[in-house]
């Protein structure tokens, strides 16, 4: 009996879709993505350079680790700079952000790529909300001083720069970090957010007890309305910089179960 060649594909096609289907591994038996990118996202007065720590004990656990440098210059800036990299990362990605760098991930993270959300000392304005109203009932410690130019971006007090930023950092690093600071566009703070990645997307958030930039309170609360899980540690403004491995077990956690959701 002779069988047209096109039907012999068609079965041989429907036979492949079937032990696709039943054989261990298929597509019956499959599981969650993992989540191996990474995308870190830094805050004001600061450049990406300060997650070196946190990014080579993650490129050490697989990870494959991207670095965003945020320009500061406007909200829509420091938006469009993330998205970017979003945009080339290969598959389900976890944003970092810390400190003004959580409302840049609060926008970005909307994305369909975006699997999760990390929270270090980081803000998490609700759409319709400015960053400024999430200091309302907890304004900034009295070491964090900002002077404002005539151009409207703000630097960090030279003084208080340490005690307010990075007091459990040497006296060395916040003297670098201090000359390195780059100044953020004022307005940021005034600008209303149009979305909330965090209503639909998975939190995690690294409270650092001794921030002396974000009162912790204010950040417990941001996190508790968010339903973040929640890592408190003994540090300063920049535990990212600090305490590297804590922020970093962090990530792999929120990594491996937003992968799973």
């Amino acid at each position: 009996m002779n069988i047209p060649f096109r039907s012999l594909l068609t079965c041989a096609a429907s036979a492949a879709v079937f032990l696709a289907a039943v054989a261990p591994g298929g597509p019956a038996h499959a599981q969650p993505g993992e989540v191996k990118n990474v995308v870190l996202v830094h805050g004001a007065f600061a450049d990406g350079s300060g997650w070196r720590g946190v990014y080579e004990d993650l490129v050490g656990r697989g990870y494959r680790v991207t670095i965003v440098q945020n320009p500061l210059t406007s909200l829509s800036d420091d938006i469009a700079a993330t998205r970017r990299v979003v945009e080339r990362q290969d598959g389900p990605t976890l944003l970092v952000g810390h400190s003004y760098g959580g409302a840049v991930i609060t926008a970005v993270g909307v994305d369909p790529k975006v699997s999760g959300l990390v929270y270090v000392s980081g803000l998490a304005p609700d759409a319709g909300e400015t960053i400024a109203q999430q200091y309302a009932d907890y304004p900034a410690p009295p070491a964090f001083v900002i002077e404002t130019g005539p151009d409207g971006f703000g630097f960090l007090n030279a003084e208080k720069f340490k005690a307010g930023f990075a007091a459990d950092t040497t006296d060395e690093v916040a003297a670098f970090l201090r000359d390195a600071q780059v100044p953020i566009n004022m307005s940021i703070f005034q600008d209303v957010f149009t979305d909330a990645a965090w209503r639909t997307k998975p939190s995690w958030a690294v409270i650092a007890t001794q921030d002396q930039a974000i009162d912790p309170r204010m950040l417990r609360q941001s996190a508790d309305r968010i339903g973040a899980q929640i890592t408190e540690v003994a540090a300063s403004h920049v535990a990212f910089l600090t305490h590297p491995g804590v922020v970093a077990d962090v990530i792999d956690r929120a990594a491996k179960e937003s992968g799973q959701m």
